[in-house]
């Protein structure tokens, strides 16, 4: 075995020892495209009724990788007063899995005609999975190790929302219970609170083009503050490509088109670099989602976000 793949492999271990101990939230490079995934605050949010599929594959062609399944639906009611929506969620990586349901609900508070501010939150139930006997650990006597994990916990979460349509701002925290599991006499962190701020804003080149940069800050106790930078250049709002980094040590381009009136679509290609994973293992992430305004209240026109 090369001494890459032999890191490789200590990699990969290595966060599935440090997932069973303290389960860390998906990844997404299409945050923009979808706020929800990370704030309910977007709920109902573009006032219309909404309903996406996401689907992420990490470190392609490497056992083990991370693998994320994300469907989620919500619409604006009572006169785009309020939203109420549906998240479900399953989050792989190696021999962990974390599955979740939950539902969302936002009340929008117009300061004028033009800025909107949200305040959202969500419930629900996650499942966290465990099979130990798809991992070979050095001390097999150790007590994280001696059984399967398969516990399901409550969770609550927040988000606020301003938005504007040449800008948008966010803060959430989508899981707000740090969740503890009891096993084998000892506790282990099972599942640690994220936070996220991100924010875009559209400048308009001309009457076709527009460019949209955004920026995502996501962090954890414990570990180093991740960023992701996002730089979209979109044309007459239907089609859109892109670059973008996260950290510095990945890199991607992105492109986004608009099927019709209703259906959007975005495809990401990632890089990472020898500081991370190395470039033989890339990324892909798909999305596709549905924008129907529904009630004689909701908006008909095409938003930037």
């Amino acid at each position: 075995m090369s001494m890459r793949k032999l890191l490789l492999l200590t990699l990969i271990f290595s966060l599935s020892i440090h997932l069973s101990q303290a389960q860390q939230d998906p990844i997404y490079a299409q945050y923009i495209n979808n706020p929800m995934t990370i704030n309910p605050a977007f709920t109902g949010l573009n006032n219309k009724f909404n309903a996406s599929i996401t689907y992420r594959n990490q470190w392609g062609g490497f056992d083990g990788n991370p693998t994320t399944f994300n469907f989620n639906s919500h619409i604006s009611l009572l006169d785009n007063k309020i939203g109420t929506g549906l998240l479900i969620l399953q989050d792989k990586i190696g021999n962990t899995q974390n599955t979740e349901v939950q539902a969302t609900f936002a009340y929008k508070l117009k300061l004028d005609d033009n800025n909107t501010v949200s305040f959202g939150m969500q419930t629900g139930i996650i499942n966290f999975q465990d099979n130990v006997g798809d991992v070979n650990p050095f001390d097999k006597t150790d007590d994280l190790f001696l059984q399967n994990t398969n516990v399901t916990r409550p969770n609550v979460g927040a988000g606020a929302i301003l938005k504007n349509e040449k800008y948008l701002v966010g803060l959430s925290i989508p899981r707000l219970l740090n969740t503890v599991l009891d096993q084998g006499g000892q506790e282990f962190q099972l599942y640690d609170r994220h936070f996220y701020l991100f924010g875009a804003y559209v400048f308009y080149l001309n009457e076709h083009i527009r460019f949209k940069p955004s920026a995502l800050l996501r962090g954890v106790s414990g570990s180093p503050a991740s960023v992701d930078l996002n730089f979209n250049v979109s044309l007459n709002e239907k089609y859109a490509a892109g670059i973008f980094t996260r950290n510095f040590n990945t890199y991607g381009l992105q492109v986004q088109a608009r099927l019709g009136d209703k259906l959007k679509f975005g495809y990401i290609f990632e890089v990472p670099t020898n500081n991370s994973v190395g470039i033989s293992f890339t990324s892909h992430e798909v999305f596709l989602g549905l924008e129907i305004p529904t009630f004689n209240f909701h908006d008909r026109s095409l938003s930037n976000f």
